[in-house]
């Protein structure tokens, strides 16, 4: 008997992978995270499948469903949003999983950061301007470790990809505006892949009230970063004609090997 913890992708069903739809498809139990996974994905199940909604579980009501079917040496489908290993709650069933001798493997999925971004059609990398992203969230009722406030990550400049701070918007922009500026580009996209999408882009001075009007208040990415919206920026060496690498030689290397000229 084995826990298969899958991540269901963002939204857009067709962004699940195939390993995971296999696993749903075969396994006797399926346990998913209701308010956020579709019913497309749920759809791949066979048909006597038992099929629950985690959505009004607790951490035990849910370990004890994975008990029972243990038990009864079922292999149980535990599908969640998104990533399961980013902001995905599954550290805690793996750590009490690991601590009944319950075995589990993970399957990834694609994250909502990334789903936000290609709506957006940004790369959230760009040489010289941004080569980090930082996923994070905003301090609501969970608490930041010390070292990871706002205001700390802000130093960095970096591009911020923001979970779960959709309605923290006023404490987002106060945290940031001292490192990145008013005029630094906000996008946020709203259940990304999804047929709903919305998105909604501005500044670090505007996107609160701009969010406010849109009535957005849940389910949403928020990326700060000038990456958003720039078009000046060098170009990656890795397609540069005289940039060496381990399947192409540049055009430069080529020469100091001692190309014949005809002249």
């Amino acid at each position: 008997m084995r826990v298969y913890i899958i991540g269901a992708g963002p939204g857009d069903p067709k962004l699940l992978t195939l390993r995971g739809a296999e696993l749903i498809a075969s396994c006797p139990i399926v346990l998913y995270t209701g308010s956020l996974v579709p019913n497309e994905v749920i759809a791949h199940a066979r048909p006597d499948a038992k099929v629950m909604d985690s959505s009004g579980m607790t951490l035990e009501q849910i370990v004890d469903v994975i008990v029972a079917a243990c038990d009864a040496d079922q292999d149980v489908a535990r599908v969640h949003t998104g990533d399961p290993l980013i902001f995905g709650s599954t550290a805690e069933q793996m750590r009490r999983l690991s601590e009944l001798g319950i075995s589990y493997e993970i399957v990834p999925g694609v994250s909502s950061f990334t789903a936000a971004a290609a709506a957006l059609g940004r790369e959230l990398t760009l040489p010289e301007l941004s080569q980090t992203v930082i996923l994070t969230r905003a301090e609501g009722r969970t608490p930041m470790p010390p070292r990871e406030k706002l205001e700390d990550l802000a130093r960095h400049q970096a591009t911020l990809a923001l979970f779960l701070s959709i309605t923290l918007l006023k404490d987002v922009t106060r945290a940031l505006l001292p490192s990145y500026g008013a005029d630094c580009p906000v996008a946020v996209v709203h259940k990304a892949s999804w047929p709903d999408q919305v998105i909604v882009t501005g500044t670090l001075s505007d996107i609160e009230g701009k969010v406010k009007a849109a009535k957005l208040h849940s389910t949403s990415m928020v990326l700060v970063g000038r990456v958003l919206t720039a078009t000046e920026f060098a170009n990656s060496r890795l397609y540069d004609p005289e940039f060496t690498h381990r399947f192409r030689k540049g055009v430069t290397a080529t020469r100091k090997q001692g190309d014949v000229r005809a002249d």
